[in-house]
């Protein structure tokens, strides 16, 4: 019998990288989808997961390949504008991408996780889903409703064997915001709101992620576990 899969979505760079990484690392199969098929473990896939088609005929070919066992929604988009010139069309693509296609991506994998008999799902959120970010106004709604898509399929699945949970980061280091993260007056704000002192980085959200797929937390579904150093509750 084939090894059992675990499928990455945006995992050619980032937080999706490192996710792809730790769980090669743990001696697990992994797929890892990106527009570009790039890969930092496993075996890369082109697929762009805001094609609803291609998106199901992805995971129709690697269920071929062998059962899958787990899924990391990890594809997103984040844009800032202010919310009084955010059109509508703008608005509609940070939604359908971190939102629309992540339940598109959950409902395609459900039939081969349920098949699978203790699929695990983990939905990649973020810590603006519970704050009021200026210009992030659609980011913040998209990752809102991924903590609500979480919650619902955790209570519809775990029937079927298949746990919902969704790690939401805070701040993080990646080759996007490098730059940005490292002036001098952005890291001494960020060191002062976050309460341990600094941003945290892509492997940190990975090692959640990896304990949620590999351990033996069964009674753990439908939370929304936040990795941000504490920045998220500091006053």
């Amino acid at each position: 019998m084939s090894d059992p899969l675990y499928v990455v979505t945006g995992a050619s760079k980032g937080i999706g990288a490192a996710i792809a990484r730790e769980l090669a690392a743990r001696g697990l199969s992994v797929v890892c989808l990106s527009r570009t098929g790039g890969t930092p473990a496993g075996q890369g896939v082109v697929c762009d997961m805001a094609d609803e088609q291609q998106v199901k005929e992805t995971f129709g070919l690697i269920a071929k390949v062998g059962p899958i066992a787990g899924l990391v929604n990890n594809a997103g988009l984040q844009r800032t504008t202010a919310s009084a010139k955010l059109e509508t069309g703008e608005y509609e693509r940070v939604m359908h991408l971190n939102a629309t296609s992540l339940m598109v991506a959950c409902r395609e994998a459900y039939p081969y996780l349920k098949a699978y008999g203790a699929g695990r799902i983990v939905n990649i959120g973020s810590f603006f889903d519970k704050l009021g970010v200026s210009g992030n106004l659609a980011y913040c709604a998209s990752k809102a409703a991924v903590g609500a898509i979480t919650r619902c399929l955790a209570v519809e699945w775990a029937v079927d064997g298949i746990l919902v949970n969704n790690v939401a980061p805070g701040y993080i280091e990646t080759d996007l915001n490098r730059d940005f993260v490292n002036r001098d007056k952005v890291k001494s704000w960020l060191g002062g709101r976050i309460p341990v002192g600094r941003i945290g980085q892509p492997n940190e959200v990975a090692q959640v992620v990896a304990a949620l797929m590999t351990g033996s937390m069964t009674f753990l579904n439908g939370e929304t576990i936040y990795v941000d150093g504490g920045h998220g509750i500091n006053h």
